[in-house]
């Protein structure tokens, strides 16, 4: 963890201001749903609307190790990662601020059983053997959510590392674990094969998954670039809303996947809401979302300290209709 902290830090201020094109670093992209909205505002030109020149996405495969990866181009003024990587940089003496909340809940998790399990609900896992990906994850953390709001106490159910979600599936099918998360657009390629138990959206409240990031010498050299993605980002979010069928085409290349899934992945998130809360914002903070996420990551050792929200996050660069904190 503090080699990816000081990493970051590293990367982030690595930016050279003579460089009139930037990448941006989105965790995960082309595999989990949460940095589609980038690979759409790129597609569409939004970025280039805004007067900001964006040249690509950096990826990850996900998790602490591949974001070091993710973050190896140099500078990136700004970035999308877990909100428990930050915070936990921040308190490790990193200089970084929250500028945007960008997914808002966890509705991209279900977890999934074999169609021939005895397994019907949460409430017959007592003995049983539920997957996550990695100790410290937010799969990890969301596995012992989902298990206290089935009023499970610790050793009803025996939790497994899997390695990733992929590795979670293939774990599931060798009858190594009767069930595990599969998230979009995963899920979308798997839902007939598999049965559905809980859906996160249905069993847990909104918990903040992905945020923008920046370093606070970024945020005074970069400001408008800043500024410019979130907008970017936004005009994406309300385009995949009203046109699932382009927007998936758009996704389908970018994440190598057949369109059908990656319509299905779309009309599924862009369709779900949380206690009213959408899967992708458009920018604005949701404290008590942030919140909810940091105390879960607590929970399995991923964050140890106290958090000063007050100095967590500046939302100067978002747009004045979205600047008041929720």
């Amino acid at each position: 963890m503090y080699g990816l902290v000081f990493f970051l830090v590293a990367s982030l201020l690595g930016y050279s201001v003579h460089a009139t094109a930037e990448e941006i670093a989105v965790g995960n992209y082309g595999v989990s749903a949460n940095g589609m909205p980038f690979g759409v505002a790129l597609a569409k030109g939004y970025f280039k609307d805004e007067g900001i020149n964006v040249t690509g996405l950096i990826s990850s495969a996900g998790g602490g190790t591949s974001l070091r990866n993710m973050l190896a181009g140099g500078g990136v003024p700004y970035g999308e990662v877990n909100p428990g990587v930050v915070v936990s940089a921040i308190l490790a003496g990193a200089d970084l601020k929250i500028v945007s909340d960008n997914v808002l809940t966890v509705a991209e998790f279900v977890w999934a059983v074999k169609p021939d399990s005895p397994i019907k609900t949460i409430k017959d896992l007592k003995g049983r053997k539920i997957g996550y990906t990695n100790p410290k994850s937010t799969s990890q953390a969301l596995a012992n959510l989902l298990l206290e709001s089935a009023g499970y106490k610790e050793g009803d159910v025996e939790k497994v590392k899997t390695g990733g979600f992929g590795e979670g599936v293939a774990a599931l099918e060798a009858g190594q674990v009767d069930i595990v998360p599969i998230t979009e657009p995963l899920w979308s390629k798997y839902k007939n094969k598999f049965r559905a138990i809980v859906a996160a959206s249905d069993a847990l409240p909104p918990l903040d998954n992905v945020v923008g990031v920046t370093t606070v010498e970024m945020a005074e050299k970069k400001g408008d670039f800043i500024r410019g993605v979130i907008r970017a980002r936004r005009k994406a979010v309300k385009f995949m809303r009203d046109n699932p069928d382009e927007a998936a085409e758009i996704v389908a290349k970018q994440y190598s996947i057949d369109k059908d899934v990656a319509k299905s992945a779309i009309l599924n998130l862009t369709k779900s809401t949380t206690q009213g809360v959408p899967y992708w914002g458009e920018g604005d903070i949701h404290l008590e979302g942030l919140k909810r996420m940091i105390e879960a990551q607590k929970k399995v050792g991923a964050i140890s300290g106290d958090v000063d929200y007050d100095k967590l996050i500046d939302t100067r660069f978002l747009p004045d209709d979205l600047k008041k904190v929720k």
